[in-house]
């Protein structure tokens, strides 16, 4: 059974397995790659590599020799293509829509992370995982092994059972990037999910001029929910809006703010593309509705460049 998109993935809740879905994902979307455009793409898992004459016979894998009658050498983590860091914005903005019918943007983000992982340990790549909102709630070292892995599994699907006891948590984007780009010295892959609310655009692009100074790249996955929170598609009537990070309540009819909302949403997102442009940042459009592919792609693009 393979799985391509969101909307399958949510009808596979009752596993409760995101390393198992994962892989369904990533097979599903690489099966689909070679059936479309983006087949150019290098797709192919390496676990081993042919052994050469002369070396040493310590990494032999002689049970893979008994099948194959060829010799291979096993690869451990220090012969990694790239290094990767995962970042996840866990604040409380991120839990809209908050509709238990429908995935929100950090499940969303969520279900995009474990996918990264799955498919960057098949390549035998080196992840890591940073969840944080104002502060910093869970941070990984780089690595490859199995259980680390695992572990990265068991705290993104923490992630899946956030209520409404996580509401009211702030974000801090700029502090983390800040601490990653001081504590990761190898060149590394590092990519942010976030919605960008409550953050200066300022204070952001400082803290990503530390990590691109550093000699990281970086993709940034702006999640957004396009159909509420871009086109403000509302009933026209009074409705009740309530800010999930600080808790504040207005009350208002949307129709009476939406030309001013989306003027001044399309200027400050045109700020955030003109500055990702200038320190040659990957920024990526990742709304919660559309299919799966949009978070992979752009990822296998990115990782192609830096072999």
């Amino acid at each position: 059974m393979q799985v391509k998109t969101l909307q399958e993935i949510f009808a596979l809740e009752e596993f409760d397995n995101l390393e198992w879905v994962s892989k369904q994902v990533v097979e599903g979307f690489i099966t689909g790659m070679h059936k479309s455009p983006y087949h150019g793409f290098s797709v192919e898992f390496a676990e081993h590599r042919l052994y050469n004459s002369g070396e040493s016979t310590k990494h032999i894998d002689w049970k893979l020799y008994a099948r194959t009658d060829k010799l291979f050498i096993k690869r451990y983590e220090e012969e990694t293509n790239l290094r990767c860091m995962l970042l996840l914005d866990t604040s409380s903005s991120m839990l809209f829509p908050f509709d238990e019918a429908k995935e929100n943007k950090l499940s969303y983000s969520v279900y995009s992370a474990a996918a990264l992982i799955y498919l960057l340990r098949k390549q035998r790549d080196a992840v890591g995982l940073t969840l944080f909102s104002n502060t910093i709630e869970f941070k990984s070292q780089i690595k490859l092994s199995e259980s680390h892995g695992k572990m990265l599994y068991a705290e993104l699907n923490r992630c899946l059972n956030r209520d409404k006891e996580h509401f009211n948590k702030t974000t801090n984007i700029a502090e983390t990037l800040h601490l990653i780009a001081e504590n990761v010295h190898k060149r590394s892959l590092i990519v942010l999910f976030t919605d960008m609310f409550s953050t200066s655009t300022t204070d952001l692009f400082s803290a990503i001029e530390h990590l691109k100074y550093n000699k990281h790249e970086v993709i940034i996955f702006h999640v957004t929910d396009s159909e509420k929170e871009h086109l403000l598609d509302y009933p026209n009537r009074p409705t009740k809006f309530v800010d999930l990070e600080t808790g504040e309540v207005i009350k208002l009819n949307p129709n009476d703010i939406r030309k001013d909302y989306k003027k001044n949403l399309k200027a400050q997102l045109s700020e955030i593309k003109l500055k990702c442009a200038q320190y040659k940042i990957e920024l990526i459009n990742a709304d919660i509705s559309f299919d799966f592919r949009e978070v992979l792609i752009p990822f296998l693009v990115k990782r192609k460049t830096m072999r």
